[in-house]
C-alpha cells in the first residue's frame, strides 16, 4: 500500500495521522508507516506543540523491532511528553542492557509502573542470564504490590527459568494462586532444559491444561535428547489425542487436493519423489508408532481437533517467542489455520528447529511428510526455510536444495538458510553461484555475508573472499560487524596468510574479540608460528582465563614442535587451576535411536562388541596405509627410548578410542553393508580420527558423514569434500 501525496495537500489534522500510525504499529505495518512518516515530516507536522505525533511515530518503530529509529524519536520528544507507556515501549523493542537503563530512567522519574512495564524489564533481564538482577526485580515485584498479577509472575518465573534458578522458580510458582498453563509451560521448559526430558515428562503429565507451546517444548526435548520414537509418540498423541495416528508410511496416499497449480510437471515429480523416499526411509518408524489414518478420517479428526491457536497469549505476556510475534505475518496466519490438527506452524518450525540441532532427520522427515499432506506443496517461507535449515545440517544437502528450489516464495531468511547449509558443507564454488542469482531475487544482509565468507574460509577462495568483504559497504550498502572480520581472519589464517590476516586484526575499527583472536591462533597451530600463537595467547587468557580450548590449543602446538616441557608446564597449570577439558562426543542414530560415545567410553550395552569390532578396524586400516597421528601428543615424564616407547604406545590407545572411531565402529556393526553413515562431534574433528575416516570410507565401501563443531566432512573412496582443508 502506497500513501498518495495528495494525503499532504488534504490538510488532514494530525489526529488523522495519528490514527494511521497506531494502524500502523498495531499490524506492524513498516513500509506505509515509513511513508507516512515522510508525509508528516513534509507537511511540517511534527512541530506541532501536543508532539502526540512523535509518540506515534515512537510507537510505530518500537512495535516493528527498530529500537535505533526509536531512540531517536525518543530523543526528539521534549522532558515533559514523556510519559510511563513510551518508557515501555522502548524497554519492550531495545537490546536488554538498554531496556533496563530506561527502566532506571523511570524510577528516577517517579513515572508510574503497571504489570506491562515490569514484564518487559524482567524481559531483559531474563535475556541477560545474570543470576543477580532476576532476584533484585523480583524484590521490586513484591515491593510494588505485583504478587498476585499471574502475568507478572510469570515473567519472573521465566526470568529464574533461563538462569537456571529452579529452585527460586519453583518457590515462584507455588505463591502463585492460580497458576495458568503459561506457568505451567515456563516451569516445564526449565525443567527440562536444566533437569532432562524424564523429569519434564513428570511435570508435564501433571499440566492440568496443556497448550500446543508445552507440547512443543517436550517434542523438542525428546528430538533434542535423541529420543526419536517418544518424540513421534508424543506428536501423535498431540495431533489425534488418543485416536489412531497418521500413517503417511503405510500407504496413504498423497491428497489430490494438495496438487500444486503454479507448479510445473517436473517439479511436482521431484517433489513427490522427495516426499514419498522420505516415508520409504522411516518406514519401521511409523510402524511402531503412528498408526494408518485414512482420508475420512482426516474430516472427522477436523471437526473433533480444535486449531491451537496463537492468541492465546496476551499481546504482552513475557514468554511469547520471536516466532509468534511474527504470527501477523498472514502467511504464517494462513498456515497456522490450514492445519487444523494441532501442530500450525511455530510447532512445526520449533520441532524442525531441534532437528536440526540434534542431528535427528528421521522426525523431519515425518513432519515434511505430514505438513505436505495436510497443507500442499505450498508450505509457506518460514516453514520451507525451517526445512532447507534441517536438511542441511542433517547433513542432506542435496535434499536442502531441492526443497529450497521448489519454494514458490524465498526472502533474504531462507536464501541465508541454504548459503549456510552450503557454507558448512565447505560447497564455496556452488555457493558463490548461487550468491549471483540470490541479488537479482533479494537484497542480501549482514548474515549472507557471514555464510559467503565462512564458505569462501572452508573452501580456499581468498580472492573471493576479499571481494565480498571490501564490497559489503561499497556495494551492498551492508555494515561491517566484528563477526565478518573473525570469518575474513579465518579465511586468511586457513590460507597460511597470516601476517595478512595479523594486519586486519590491528586495523579492524573495533578491539578483536575471542571468536577473532581465536581463529587466529588456530591458523597459528596449522601453520607452526609458535611465536605468534604464544603472543595470541597472552592477548586470550587475559579475555578468558578458563577457557581451555585455547590453552589446549597451544600445548599441543608445543608438543608438535618438540616443546615438550611447555606442553606438559601448561597443561600442570590448567590442572592445578581444576580447569577441565570439555570432553569430545560423538551421536549416532541407528533405527532412530541416538547413541552417545566419549573418548575411552565403555557404557554402551554392546561395549564388548564394540571394541571388538574396533581391533579389527585398526587393522584393516593400518593394512591400507593408517598411521596414528601421535604428534600432537603430549607425552608426559618421558626420560628414556623405553619411557616414550611405552608413551608412544598408550598415545596409541587413546587415538583409537576416540568418540568418532567408537560411534563410527557402532555405526558398521549395526547397519546394512555400504549403507551411508552420520556422525555427530560436539568438537572439531581431530586429525588422527580425520585420517582413519577418510581410509574407513575406501575399506568399507561407505561414505561417513561427520558433522563437527564447524563443518560437515563427507567421506568417499577415501577422501574428503573438504579436500584435507579444515
Amino acid at each position: 500500500m502506497r500513501w498518495s501525496h495528495s494525503l499532504i495537500t488534504q490538510h488532514h489534522s494530525p489526529l488523522f495521522f495519528r490514527s494511521l500510525l497506531r494502524r500502523c504499529a498495531r499490524a506492524s505495518a513498516i513500509r506505509p508507516g515509513e511513508q507516512l512518516h515522510a508525509a508528516v515530516t513534509v507537511a511540517g507536522l511534527l512541530s506541532s506543540p501536543s508532539h502526540f505525533l512523535l509518540n506515534a511515530l515512537l510507537h510505530l518503530y518500537a512495535a516493528c523491532s527498530l529500537p535505533s529509529n526509536a531512540h531517536r524519536l525518543f530523543d526528539q520528544i521534549p522532558h515533559s511528553h514523556k510519559d510511563s507507556v513510551d518508557y515501555t515501549a522502548l524497554i519492550r523493542c531495545s537490546h536488554p542492557i538498554d531496556s533496563l537503563r530506561f527502566f532506571l530512567q523511570m524510577r528516577e522519574r517517579a513515572l508510574p509502573l503497571d504489570g506491562i512495564t515490569l514484564i518487559c524489564a524482567l524481559g531483559a533481564c531474563a535475556r541477560l542470564g545474570d543470576n543477580n538482577l532476576v532476584p533484585q526485580m523480583h524484590v521490586g515485584v513484591v515491593k510494588f504490590g505485583f504478587l498476585r498479577h499471574t502475568k507478572v509472575c510469570n515473567a519472573v518465573l521465566d526470568g529464574y527459568v533461563k538462569c537456571g534458578l529452579l529452585g527460586e522458580a519453583r518457590g515462584v510458582f507455588e505463591e502463585i494462586e492460580e497458576p495458568s498453563v503459561v506457568s505451567w509451560t515456563v516451569v516445564l521448559e526449565g525443567v527440562v532444559k536444566w533437569e532432562g526430558v524424564k523429569s519434564g515428562r513428570m511435570v508435564f503429565d501433571g499440566m492440568p491444561e496443556r497448550n500446543e507451546v508445552a507440547w512443543t517444548v517436550m517434542i523438542k526435548g525428546y528430538v533434542g535428547s535423541g529420543f526419536t520414537k517418544e518424540a513421534f509418540l508424543l506428536l501423535k498423541e498431540m495431533v489425534f489425542g488418543n485416536q489412531r495416528g497418521l500413517g503417511l508410511a503405510e500407504g496413504a496416499s498423497l491428497s489430490q487436493r494438495s496438487e500444486p497449480s503454479t507448479f510445473g510437471a517436473r517439479q511436482c515429480h521431484e517433489q513427490k519423489e522427495l516426499v514419498l523416499n522420505n516415508q520409504q526411509a522411516f518406514c519401521h518408524v511409523e510402524k511402531a508408532s503412528l498408526p494408518q489414518c485414512s482420508e475420512s478420517r482426516f474430516e472427522f479428526l477436523r471437526e473433533k481437533m480444535s486449531t491451537f491457536s496463537i492468541r492465546k497469549y496476551d499481546e504482552h505476556d513475557c514468554f511469547r517467542r520471536k516466532t509468534l510475534v511474527e504470527n501477523k505475518n498472514k502467511e504464517g496466519m494462513a498456515f497456522c489455520c490450514g492445519f487444523g490438527f494441532g501442530l500450525n506452524w511455530v510447532t512445526l518450525c520449533s520441532v524442525l528447529s531441534a532437528c536440526s540441532q540434534s542431528g535427528d532427520v528421521s522426525v523431519g522427515r515425518w513432519l515434511h511428510c505430514y505438513a505436505v499432506k495436510t497443507v500442499g506443496w505450498d508450505l509457506g517461507v518460514m516453514v520451507g526455510t525451517s526445512l532447507v535449515d534441517m536438511y542441511a545440517k542433517c547433513g542432506r544437502v542435496s535434499t536442502a536444495l531441492t526443497v529450497f528450489r521448489h519454494m514458490p516464495r524465498r526472502n533474504v531468511v531462507a536464501w541465508n538458510a541454504i548459503l549456510g547449509g552450503l557454507a558448512m558443507h565447505g560447497m564455496g564454488k556452488v555457493m558463490v553461484e548461487m550468491f549471483g542469482s540470490m541479488v537479482e531475487e533479494v537484497k542480501p544482509d549482514a548474515v549472507t555475508f557471514m555464510a559467503l565468507l565462512s564458505a569462501c574460509s572452508h573452501s580456499g577462495l581468498v580472492k573471493q573472499g576479499w571481494q565480498y568483504f571490501h564490497g559489503m559497504e561499497s556495494v551492498y550498502r551492508v555494515r561491517r560487524e566484528i563477526e565478518h572480520y573473525a570469518c575474513m581472519v579465518d579465511l586468511l589464517g586457513r590460507a597460511g596468510r597470516l601476517e595478512e590476516a595479523e594486519v586486519l586484526v590491528r586495523k579492524m575499527p573495533v578491539p578483536p574479540n575471542e571468536v577473532v583472536l581465536g581463529s587466529l591462533l588456530g591458523a597459528c597451530y596449522a601453520h607452526g608460528k609458535l611465536n605468534l600463537g604464544e603472543k595470541i595467547m597472552r592477548e586470550l587468557a587475559q579475555m578468558d582465563p578458563l577457557n581451555t580450548e585455547y590453552h589446549i590449543l597451544l600445548s599441543n602446538m608445543y608438543a608438535l614442535y618438540g616443546k615438550v616441557d611447555k606442553a606438559n608446564s601448561l597443561r600442570k597449570v590448567l590442572k592445578n587451576r581444576g580447569i577441565k577439558k570439555v570432553p569430545g562426543m560423538s551421536s549416532i542414530y541407528v533405527d532412530s535411536q541416538l547413541h552417545r560415545f566419549i573418548a575411552g567410553d565403555k557404557s554402551h550395552p554392546r561395549t564388548a562388541d564394540i571394541y571388538m569390532k574396533l581391533d579389527d578396524m585398526i587393522c584393516k586400516l593400518r593394512l591400507a596405509g593408517y598411521v596414528p597421528n601421535t604428534n600432537c601428543q603430549v607425552l608426559f615424564g618421558c626420560s628414556n627410548g623405553d619411557d616414550r616407547m611405552e608413551a608412544l604406545e598408550e598415545v596409541e590407545q587413546v587415538l583409537f578410542t576416540h568418540s568418532e572411531k567408537l560411534a563410527l565402529c557402532f555405526g558398521l556393526m549395526s547397519t546394512p553393508p555400504g549403507s551411508p553413515l552420520c556422525i555427530f562431534k560436539n568438537l572439531r574433528i581431530c586429525q588422527d580420527c580425520h585420517s582413519a575416516i577418510k581410509i574407513a570410507s575406501d575399506v568399507y565401501k561407505r561414505e561417513i558423514v561427520v558433522r563437527d563443531r564447524y563443518r560437515f566432512h563427507s567421506f568417499k573412496q577415501g577422501s574428503c569434500s573438504c579436500s584435507d582443508y579444515w
